[in-house]
């Protein structure tokens, strides 16, 4: 009847026969889209002249999925209609398949990946959306990879007054949070947490003592961060990137820091004629030998272990033994290892045994006139003069008693580690300069290349710095010094920075924008290199086929009169006058052509020559009246 749907395929699996052997389909079936008249009681009849409706039941077969040989074999065995058996069925027709069919062509397809560790720059177990931060009030940070940040630090705690100071230093891991129990001295006016080391229980120890935001202590442990500085209610947090050189100590290479020019002298031919070694006879002639390791800080002597590079992450901090450099290639690299190697086994700094060193520094300066400075290996450099300053009473750093000025003289100190690498960078150019003036080959322009590439990372690292150095400037507080001074300990005034401080962040700006306008000049030196190499390989290759068109237009006539002379035609009646009429006709022709073709050269020539001896007339001159003047 109207109005009515009917699902055949659920009659042809209750009858027991094939769902495929039905009678020929009928016509659709018209129908509204109101519910079945049958259930409701209340039947509506369809209206003539419509278009028809079809009717779905949606039975969904969920094992659409398996394969085409298992739904040919369900397709054509009868089934009875239960959960499990579920297909799509049309109320207007006779038969239906009970499964959809896959294509028997696919197409290609994408599928969203859920591993970042491959690439760089992410800690371990990364993934988007993930919660931000390291929470020191959780065990684990927040993170499940935040335990593997294990080291052994060396811990300086400072405390000083005008007139006193008490200076701990070697305190480890597990000693820290005893001293940090202890109340701080009455008479301390200000005090200098340092450490040397990335590990997540110091860094959770302290960011529970002064309430640390979680969001700083997760760029402590990330040693990918920009140079910024960010002001929290509690304290200031301050990150950037130390560049400083250190030596290269390894198989074969001289370790004696003697000023001798002999010894010099002879460590560098040394490295010279091993440059032409094979390394296997290398490794082989120096099996037996005793051979230090490491690189030593050209500044504190200090010997660590080998540069190479270092992941980072949260996991990227050195074992207490074996410490490890990152150079400057390898400091902020790209994932592609294999180019990091080449351009670091290819560094010009390489034949000098030489090599800049690069870590973060993060420093947080708090509202109760405290300072804690995090470094991963280079704390000694920075830490030894300035305790050195500490202990003496008239240092202005001492007689401030301002975790603004201790904050002050660490990016002083960091600055100047950077004027020996601009140094060392302006002595390499210069080298380089000598051989391209002397002979140009396309060799220097790689290791120009590699050069540029470094000073381009040392101005990414330097330039930010002088943004932050105004960024603090700003935030210089309105009262006068005796008024910041005496509420350096106030934490409801917040992070003060005084005016001397002010005053002395000035002269550290200056030293920065010095090294930047350094560095901008050698990088100009060392494009302006390269162009001058190119400009002059190709005057060599235009000097070289002008020499070959002047003998070819020498030698044309000659080429053609030969040619002329050499048929092998009778009666040839010149030949027999000999080779006299040859140059008879030869010699005039080649002058013809060779003052035809190079008219334009001989006329240059000429007009040069001529315009020279003028000029030399002119100084000649110009000398004899300077002369007469002074007699």
């Amino acid at each position: 009847m109207a109005g009515s749907s009917v699902d055949r395929s659920n009659e042809a699996g209750a009858n027991g026969a094939p769902l495929r052997e039905h009678a020929p389909e009928p016509p659709p079936v018209a129908t509204n889209l109101a519910p079945e008249s049958s259930t409701t009681g209340d039947p509506r009849p369809s209206t003539a002249g419509t278009s028809p409706h079809v009717h779905y039941a949606l039975q969904v077969d969920t094992n659409t999925g398996r394969s085409s040989v298992g739904s040919r074999q369900r397709a054509n065995t009868p089934t009875a209609p239960g959960p499990y058996n579920r297909g799509f069925a049309r109320s207007d027709t006779v038969a239906a398949s009970p499964v959809v069919r896959r294509l028997t062509g696919r197409i290609g397809t994408f599928k969203t990946l859920d591993e970042f560790d491959e690439f760089g720059g992410v800690r371990p177990g990364w993934h988007p959306g993930s919660e931000p931060g390291a929470d020191w009030k959780k065990p684990d940070g927040g993170h499940a990879s935040m335990p593997t940040l294990q080291a052994k630090c060396d811990i300086t705690i400072i405390d000083f007054s005008e007139e006193q100071i008490w200076v701990k230093d070697r305190i480890t891991n597990e000693e820290l949070e005893a001293h940090l129990r202890q109340p701080q001295p009455k008479w301390s006016k200000c005090r200098w947490i340092n450490v040397n080391g990335l590990s997540w229980d110091v860094i959770k120890a302290l960011g529970g003592h002064k309430n640390l935001h979680k969001l700083a202590l997760e760029d402590i442990m990330n040693t990918r961060n920009r140079t910024k500085a960010e002001w929290f209610p509690n304290h200031a947090f301050i990150v950037l990137t130390l560049q400083k050189i250190v030596r290269r100590c390894g198989p074969g290479v001289e370790d004696s820091d003697s000023d001798d020019d002999a010894t010099s002298r002879k460590s560098t031919r040394s490295a010279r004629v091993r440059r032409y070694i094979p390394s296997w006879f290398q490794g082989w002639l120096k099996s037996g030998e005793p051979s230090p390791s490491g690189h030593s800080s050209m500044e504190a002597g200090q010997v660590y272990g080998g540069v190479r590079a270092q992941p980072t992450g949260f996991s990227d901090a050195p074992e207490a033994e074996g410490l490890e450099y990152r150079t400057l290639q390898h400091y902020h690299a790209s994932p592609n290892n294999p180019r990091t190697e080449y351009m670091v086994r290819h560094s010009p700094l390489r034949s000098r045994e030489q090599a800049v060193a690069c870590e973060q520094v993060s420093m947080f300066i708090t509202n109760d006139n405290t300072i804690i400075s995090f470094f991963e290996l280079s704390a000694p450099d920075i830490e030894g003069p300035i305790t050195d300053r500490l202990l003496r009473k008239d240092t202005i750093i001492r007689q401030s008693c301002d975790a603004s000025m201790v904050g002050q003289a660490i990016i002083d100190a960091i600055i100047d580690l950077a004027i020996p690498v601009t140094a060392l960078y302006g002595d390499v150019i210069g080298d380089l300069e000598l051989d391209v003036l002397t002979r140009a080959d396309l060799d220097s322009t790689k290791k120009l290349y590699i050069l540029i590439t470094e000073i381009n990372k040392m101005l990414s690292f330097i330039n930010p710095i002088t943004t932050l150095i105004n960024a603090l400037r700003d935030h210089k507080t309105e009262m006068t010094q005796d008024a910041a001074s005496q509420k350096l300990q106030d934490p409801s005034h917040g992070v003060i920075i005084t005016p001397m401080t002010y005053t002395y962040l000035g002269d550290v700006l200056d030293h920065s924008v010095l090294i930047t306008e350094s560095l901008n000049q050698l990088k100009g030196s060392a494009e302006g290199m390269i162009d001058l190499i190119f400009n002059t390989v190709t005057v060599f290759q235009n000097e070289s086929m002008k020499q070959l068109t002047i003998v070819t237009v020498i030698f044309l006539p000659l080429t053609f009169l030969t040619g002329y002379f050499g048929q092998n035609f009778e009666p040839f009646p010149e030949t027999k006058y000999g080779i006299h009429l040859f140059w008879k006709i030869a010699a005039p022709t080649m002058v013809v052509i060779v003052i035809l073709l190079l008219r334009e050269a001989i006329w240059d020539y000429f007009n040069v020559l001529i315009q020279r001896r003028y000029i030399g007339n002119l100084k000649r001159h110009r000398r004899n009246r300077s002369k007469r003047k002074v007699a």
